[in-house]
């Protein structure tokens, strides 16, 4: 499988192509990153098919490096470059020592050498040392060329350390939380996603901050028999499905919308669409319900 990724001879990558892009957005602004995230990711030949699978939704830069040669500046300036942009790439480090059939794959003369990886497609950055300005300027290119190309998601952390304490931007929404003010920690959350849109914490945090609030006063027996009751009527299925979902029953509660938008139209379609892509964030995008019910969204759509 590895060849199958490699099998394109990438061009050499053109910084003036990714300039010329001036009338696409800008890349999506990442969120600042949680305390001691890390977006460093060490990769073997086992694990490089999928790394590279992740650059579908956002860029991955490859290093290509050798404990022996003498660019530890180089490796030290690519970590804190990729940790400090937060998640907008993520940094895929290759021993090419312990993982000679990616360097002959990519074809690697020397080390270091830096690659950039963009919906699976390579491109070149650079080889040898360059000082961290350069390297910088480079990688911001490839990011405005992964936005043209509509590659604009956001890494989630290979790790976080834990020593390193919690997230200072949360401290009010996960108070209010605490004090089950769930109106207004969805206000809280409000703030910080006008200031990061893309933050996924956030929109995470909001849309269950949003399902507390909504549920907080419900009772969930009389909920499920207005439903059964009155299973044309929107804010009851809606309802309906938020109960479900906080009782676990994750996959109803996506049934139970998904049929609700196959079987409505215009504005009673549209909030019932809006509603299931919040129980999504609630969820997790990562979910295999989620996934699954990704899929018959779209079914239900077109």
């Amino acid at each position: 499988m590895l060849a199958e990724w490699l099998a394109v001879t990438p061009a050499a990558f053109n910084p003036s192509r990714a300039i010329d892009l001036s009338g696409i957005a800008a890349a999506a602004k990442a969120p600042p990153p949680p305390p001691g995230a890390s977006y460093v990711l060490e990769v073997d030949e086992q694990s490089f098919e999928a790394t590279i699978q992740l650059s579908l939704r956002h860029p991955v830069v490859v290093e290509l490096y050798s404990p022996r040669a003498d660019a530890q500046e180089l490796s030290d300036d690519l970590v804190a470059l990729a940790n400090a942009a937060g998640g907008k790439y993520l940094l895929a480090r290759v021993n090419v020592d312990a993982a000679p059939q990616i360097a002959a794959a990519f074809g690697v003369q020397a080390v270091p050498t830096v690659i950039g990886v963009v919906g699976g497609q390579l491109a070149p950055l650079f080889q040898g040392t360059r000082p961290r300005a350069e390297v910088e300027a480079i990688i911001a290119q490839l990011l405005q060329a992964a936005a043209g190309a509509g590659v604009v998601g956001i890494a989630e952390p290979v790790s976080i350390d834990a020593d390193a304490g919690p997230d200072p931007r949360f401290a009010a929404a996960d108070e209010a939380l605490s004090a089950g003010d769930f109106a207004q920690a969805v206000v809280e959350f409000d703030q910080i996603l006008a200031q990061t849109p893309n933050d996924p914490e956030a929109k995470a945090g909001r849309a269950q901050a949003a399902l507390l609030a909504r549920v907080s006063a419900l009772d969930p027996a009389q909920v499920l028999a207005d439903a059964a009751a009155r299973p044309v009527d929107v804010e009851t299925q809606l309802a309906a499905a938020d109960t479900e979902l906080m009782g676990g029953a994750t996959q109803q509660a996506f049934d139970r919308l998904l049929e609700l938008i196959r079987n409505t139209a215009g504005p009673d379609r549209e909030t019932a669409r809006l509603r299931l892509l919040e129980l999504f964030e609630t969820v997790g995008n990562a979910d295999p319900a989620v996934l699954k019910a990704r899929r018959d969204l779209m079914s239900a759509l077109f």
